[in-house]
């Protein structure tokens, strides 16, 4: 597909607006993108994908007081010196090593924004039998925790045979 601004180049970035239940597709390329300064065609506002990753990420209150009335610690990557406001006012990371020092405030960022934390991407048909077996457990642990706390135990009770019925598979393969 080609880019809808210049019409030349291969289009890299896809975006979808929908606005009253009406849907419009924008596809443009890199240097189109970074023409407009990254913001979002058909916008009016100029809002750029920066400022929608720092509205996302801003998870500090407004005020920069705490409850306790007190301002809360700057946190700071000690090998690129960059502090989560400037992350969350540039939207990217310094080093590899911010992944880490902000881990803790990126988890409730990526389950709202793709519903989980953890990865789970697509599995092979042909070769991926014995990863799903794995994956399904998993899930059905998780499943049977929560039947627990809720204290529905025939319906953990069946959830636990299924468990052991697919880690038999799992050991068999």
């Amino acid at each position: 597909m080609l880019c809808q601004e210049c019409g030349n180049k291969p289009a890299s970035l896809h975006f979808t607006k929908i606005i009253n239940g009406e849907k419009t597709e924008f596809h443009i390329c890199e240097s189109c993108a970074r023409e407009k300064g990254e913001g979002l065609p058909g916008v009016s506002n100029g809002f750029s994908i920066h400022s929608l990753l720092s509205g996302l990420l801003d998870f500090e209150p407004a005020s920069g007081v705490n409850a306790f009335g007190a301002k809360p610690q700057q946190l700071r990557c000690e090998t690129c010196g960059l502090t989560y406001t400037q992350f969350s006012k540039m939207g990217r990371f310094g080093c590899s090593e911010c992944y880490t020092t902000f881990g803790s405030k990126l988890d409730p960022i990526l389950k709202r924004v793709h519903g989980n934390a953890s990865h789970v991407g697509k599995i092979p048909k042909r070769s991926g039998g014995l990863i799903q077996l794995r994956r399904e457990i998993e899930e059905l642990r998780a499943d049977l925790h929560e039947r627990i706390e809720r204290e529905e135990f025939e319906n953990a009770a069946q959830i636990r045979d299924r468990i052991r019925e697919l880690e038999s598979k799992v050991t068999d393969a």
